[in-house]
């Protein structure tokens, strides 16, 4: 069932796209999306307040083990998203997704199979993957 909505979006995408449907138009755009995203998150912070930053060296034990690292790792964010916030966004994400599957129709990319590969590949190597 989820493949089918990812190729419903991605192919609803390739409807409705029609003044950047070229490989460099969509690479930028997707490029502005992201920074879009990351303009709205930090807004959270430096306009609306609804979030606060709390951000530190984080000191880790010399013998911490690398599975034991997200324990010392503290969160830096206080404070609850606004519904404001979360719906701008949400919004920048949904465009984001929009330029993605773009960006995978014209090479022609299942956006399911590659989210899907990144999920397999994620699940065997764990903590591992170095993300």
């Amino acid at each position: 069932m989820s493949d089918i909505i990812y190729d419903q979006f991605q192919n609803t995408v390739q409807e409705v796209l029609i003044r950047h449907n070229s490989l460099l138009d969509i690479i930028t755009k997707l490029d502005e999306s992201n920074a879009r995203i990351n303009r709205a998150a930090v807004k959270t912070i430096t306009s609306c307040g609804c979030l606060k930053l709390h951000a530190e060296k984080q000191d880790l034990p010399e013998d911490a083990d690398y599975l034991d690292i997200k324990n010392y790792a503290g969160t830096e964010l206080s404070g609850e998203i606004c519904p404001v916030c979360r719906d701008k966004i949400d919004r920048e994400i949904g465009s984001h997704l929009f330029y993605l599957a773009a960006l995978c129709n014209h090479l022609n990319i299942s956006l399911y199979d590659a989210f899907l590969n990144e999920y397999n590949r994620i699940k065997t190597l764990g903590p591992y993957s170095l993300y």
